[in-house]
């Protein structure tokens, strides 16, 4: 079907099957001694229409040692065709052997040596060495949002994996620097593919809910410690996501109509809230531990603004009577204003340049934050 004057080809992709290195340069250093061979036996069939510079008969040494020095190009030249019939032989049989064997046995073996061996050994060398890393299931617009504000607080290239059935949106990921898997997420192997039995947190980010719910199931069989993270467009699907395995569930199509609500009766208050959403500009919303000065004060005496007091694992209001104080091991989410800065500028995003992957507000954020953990384990 054309649509606009271009038309879509449809891509047939046959069943192949993967083999090591070793065995692709056995492989065609079989097929080129068979082409050797075949040049022997065609040399020494002909045997009398060859000439040798010592006079004598060729024996079937000299046949090989014929094949051998033609198939390579060496060519010395002791041993020549002179019949019509042995040159009419070279022309049309040992020279396109000739040309095969090289193309074989050359150019083929060291592609095979290059690119595959280099390219296994860094497979290898990154599954042995991935550990606590963040998979994210699901390219499209929520992954790659998702994406982008794990890198501004703090979470470095190098510790997301991104998992997509569209081989062209896992090149794209590839490009901005993560490690990418074309597949299904709903298939265990593909998630192993991933690591995902030692990654810290999993995003579920797939366009439709069937396959979150799918996504979740598999992923919290493979890693029962994993946090999952999981969004789904209709609220009703959000409890089978929890009975799934997913720990926090994110409604996309609620959370925008309440957003376009708002920003109806009270736009600037939707302008605040899509400026939180947006993380390392503006105002951000931080979670900290609480410091060894600030236990035993109110919310309120905190030099930034307190919205909530996280006490046992669950989020209390500021006001809540029971948070009126703080205690050591309590956690605050406080309201920070981050610097502003244009869309794309250097200091954006320092992994540009350095590759580590996180803003210079998120980084100074992250210190402040692990320093305050350092107090309360003191």
């Amino acid at each position: 079907m054309e649509n606009g004057g271009t038309a879509r080809r449809t891509r047939v992709l046959l069943p192949s099957t993967r083999v090591g290195p070793l065995r692709a340069v056995l492989t065609r250093v079989g097929i080129a001694v068979l082409l050797l061979g075949a040049v022997v036996a065609a040399v020494y069939f002909d045997r009398d229409g060859y000439r040798d510079s010592t006079g004598g008969r060729l024996s079937f040494l000299d046949c090989f040692y014929y094949a051998t020095v033609t198939a390579s190009t060496t060519g010395y030249g002791d041993i020549t065709p002179v019949t019509p019939g042995a040159r009419l032989v070279n022309i049309v049989f040992i020279t396109p052997v000739r040309v095969l064997f090289l193309i074989v046995l050359v150019g083929t073996t060291l592609e095979v040596l290059a690119e595959r061996t280099r390219d296994d050994w860094r497979r290898n060398r990154w599954r042995s060495r991935v550990r606590d890393h963040i998979v994210v299931a699901g390219y499209g617009t929520k992954g790659r949002s998702a994406i982008r504000t794990l890198l501004n607080s703090g979470e470095p290239h190098t510790r997301i994996v991104v998992v997509d059935p569209d081989p062209r949106v896992v090149s794209e990921a590839a490009e901005a620097g993560f490690v990418g898997i074309v597949g299904d997420a709903t298939r265990s192997s593909v998630l192993r593919r991933a690591e995902v039995e030692r990654a810290r947190e999993i995003v579920v980010a797939a366009p439709r809910d069937d396959t979150a719910v799918l996504i979740t199931l598999t992923a919290r069989q493979l890693n029962p410690r994993a946090g999952i993270q999981a969004a789904v467009r209709e609220a009703e699907n959000a409890p089978l996501l929890r009975q799934s395995g997913a720990d926090r569930v994110i409604t996309s199509s609620e959370a925008a109509g309440r957003l376009l609500g708002v920003s109806t009766s009270q736009p600037h208050v939707s302008e605040v809230i899509e400026d939180l959403l947006e993380h390392g500009r503006g105002l951000d919303l931080l979670e900290r531990a609480v410091t060894r000065d600030e236990a035993g004060r109110s919310p309120r005496e905190l030099a930034e603004p307190v919205l909530s007091v996280v006490r046992d694992g669950r989020p209390l209001a500021y006001d809540a009577p029971e948070c009126a104080t703080l205690r050591a091991g309590d956690r605050v989410i406080v309201a920070r204003s981050a610097p502003h800065r244009p869309h794309g500028s250097p200091d954006d995003r320092v992994a540009d340049e350095s590759g580590d992957g996180f803003s210079v507000a998120a980084d100074a954020q992250r210190r402040e934050t692990a320093a305050a953990d350092g107090d309360r384990e003191d």
